[in-house]
């Protein structure tokens, strides 16, 4: 009986965890879809406006997250035309479901994949880029064979920033997709409710996975880091 209690238990920590790691996962493909693109732009191009763009891409990095939840409450609830477009047209619907957390975590993380992005970006000689040019690459080519495998560092350490910090989302999070149990209740929202109910065992052991996920994914952004003599 106590076996069977613990394996219940378990399979109750482990299902918020899972669902975290899907949700941070979906939010780092988007994040990344839509970083390296809005990147290169902001490293390369001159453009009127160019100050005001970044510093709206940036803006969830210092929102509270309950406004940034709030705002994009506003901006794909079922009520709002976007929200009805995406649910008549495409029959998705992000509000209370686990999409919305993906949506959600992934608009919070995105300045911690661009802000690096940006930076591998502005760091590639564009005198490289113009060679290859030369030899007859086409744009798609150049990026490939020499933008990305120069920039790889900063790209791959703001995926793992923004993977870390989806991960771990609270309030933009409860705002869209609410904290409805196997569906949408992330590790961070069942540990707030664990600290409610005051299960200080089960806090604590999905603190310590995701504390251990994150650190990981710390790790990774240090390796990416070139060592000094080292090219990268």
């Amino acid at each position: 009986m106590l076996l069977g209690t613990k394996a219940v238990r378990m399979g109750d920590d482990l299902g918020p965890l899972w669902l975290s790691l899907k949700v941070a996962a979906s939010a780092t493909f988007l994040i990344i879809a839509a970083g390296l693109p809005l990147g290169l732009v902001l490293a390369r191009s001159r453009f009127p406006g160019k100050g005001l763009l970044a510093g709206l891409l940036v803006l969830p990095l210092v929102l509270p997250p309950t406004v940034l939840g709030y705002l994009l409450l506003q901006a794909v609830g079922k009520r709002t035309p976007l929200g009805s477009w995406l649910d008549e047209t495409l029959g998705i619907v992000l509000v209370f479901h686990w999409s919305g957390a993906v949506l959600a975590s992934a608009v919070a993380a995105f300045p911690l994949f661009l802000l690096p992005a940006r930076g591998a970006f502005e760091a590639v000689d564009p005198a490289l880029e113009d060679a290859a040019r030369l030899l007859g690459r086409g744009e798609l080519s150049v990026f490939g064979a020499v933008t990305l495998p120069l920039a790889w560092r900063g790209l791959a350490a703001g995926a793992a920033l923004a993977f870390a910090r989806a991960l771990g989302d609270f309030g933009a999070t409860m705002m869209v997709a609410g904290n409805i149990p196997g569906l949408t209740r992330t590790a961070s929202l069942a540990i707030y409710d664990a600290v409610q109910e005051g299960d200080s065992t089960r806090a604590a052991w999905l603190t310590l996975w995701i504390s251990v996920i994150s650190i990981a994914a710390l790790g990774f952004v240090q390796w990416t880091l070139p060592e000094r003599g080292r090219r990268p």
